[in-house]
């Protein structure tokens, strides 16, 4: 029998989904997936040819636990570049992922009954490693109106002795939305009355901030660094997906503790992948600029589309490539045969097995309201989605 810790986390919504969308079109059926979180474009040339070179090269070992110090140079100097934020290599340490930098830290950080505040909606997988560390999450819900941000006052409410931790996404996973300066720089001012929570601040779309700049909210209060732990990774940015490379920059003492975890579950990242990312940061960013330039037109054409639907309500995100609208209108609303769409989730399932589009309920990310698609398609391919989606909606009796 397996451990009342597995049998207590949920599975990943958007990976099951995802999953059976495939299954679908591996048997026959004509399927357009809008569900999962990748980039649809290749890995830059010059990031494969640094992983051929470094394969050429012999670099088939093991590296230090923490990573090259190669690496966390050019991670550093990034940091510096790009976010006016200082740290050392020291500071950094280099993961299987940006996932798995969320997870480590969490572990490093809780104990029993520690509170982490996650705003809602949030990254499928926030609350479960929340649970999986001994934590208890606490979940905010936000709103439409507000582009499902956090707001200062609902931060202070929530805030306990207990509290250990602030998560936050910006841009968001699953929403898009863009958190501000001066947003950040309110909610600093909250945090700096508590200096017991620190704050993960997961970064890992930060290259796909289409209508300011991206804003760091250590970038925002120099003292709230102490606290902060700096997510981010080549996954989203890069298109280096299946490359599996995150790292953690934060204080000494929290790299520390994740670095004896990590040591201990699965020691460094890949040493190729780490090549890799070597020269994704020391190389240029043009081919990033590009794949932002198509996201932005494929965002502009989803919101558009969306906003002429029916009972479809569909801010403009400032980031990442996903879109959240509101569905509300349709949940209470039933199909040509008589079965209720009671949720998200029931609505999702139908769109996907009657009319062949894959999104992901807002169940999964606590927002029963909404449901997130993918837009990293093609154009075809996202014009033929909307088509199938209004007419799935457009079928449902109110």
């Amino acid at each position: 029998m397996i451990s009342q810790r597995a049998n207590s986390l949920a599975a990943s919504e958007t990976l099951k989904i995802t999953a059976l969308a495939k299954e679908m079109k591996n048997a026959g059926k004509s399927v357009i997936s809008l569900s999962a979180g990748e980039p649809d474009f290749k890995t830059p040339t010059h990031i494969c040819d640094a992983a051929i070179q470094a394969i050429n090269d012999g670099h088939h070992g093991y590296t230090v636990n923490n990573g090259t110090i190669e690496l966390r140079q050019a991670i550093a100097a990034k940091l510096k570049r790009d976010n006016e934020l200082n740290y050392t290599p020291e500071q950094i340490i280099v993961s299987n992922g940006a996932k798995q930098s969320v997870g480590f830290s969490l572990l490093a950080l809780l104990d029993p009954g520690d509170e982490v505040i996650i705003p809602a909606p949030y990254w499928v997988s926030y609350p479960e490693m929340v649970k999986l560390a001994d934590g208890k999450p606490v979940i905010l819900r936000t709103s439409f109106e507000n582009h499902y941000k956090l707001t200062p006052d609902q931060l202070e409410k929530a805030i306990t002795c207990d509290t250990k931790a602030l998560i936050l996404c910006s841009p968001s996973n699953p929403t898009g939305s863009c958190y501000t300066r001066d947003e950040l720089n309110a909610l600093a001012d909250v945090l700096l009355k508590y200096p017991q929570v620190y704050i993960i601040s997961d970064e890992i779309y930060e290259y796909i901030s289409f209508d300011q700049p991206h804003v760091s909210i250590g970038q925002t209060q120099p003292k709230i660094m102490s606290r902060l732990l700096l997510i981010n990774g080549f996954s989203k940015g890069f298109a280096m997906t299946g490359w599996r490379l995150g790292y953690l920059a934060g204080p000494l003492e929290v790299v520390k503790g994740v670095s004896k975890i990590q040591s201990q579950e699965t020691s460094a990242p890949s040493t190729i992948s780490q090549k890799a990312g070597e020269a994704a940061y020391l190389g240029t960013l043009d081919t990033v600029m590009e794949m932002k330039k198509a996201f932005h037109k494929r965002r502009d054409f989803m919101v558009e589309a969306l906003n002429n639907i029916d009972g479809v309500r569909c801010f403009t995100p400032g980031g990442a490539f996903y879109v959240f609208p509101d569905i509300s209108q349709y949940l209470g609303t039933t199909t040509s045969t008589g079965e209720k769409i009671a949720t998200s989730t029931d609505l999702v399932m139908y769109l996907l097995e009657h009319f062949g589009i894959a999104t992901v309920p807002g169940d999964a990310f606590g927002e029963p309201n909404g449901i997130r698609l993918s837009y990293a398609n093609s154009m075809d391919e996202l014009e033929e989605a909307v088509k199938r989606l209004s007419a799935g909606l457009s079928s449902l009796k109110k």
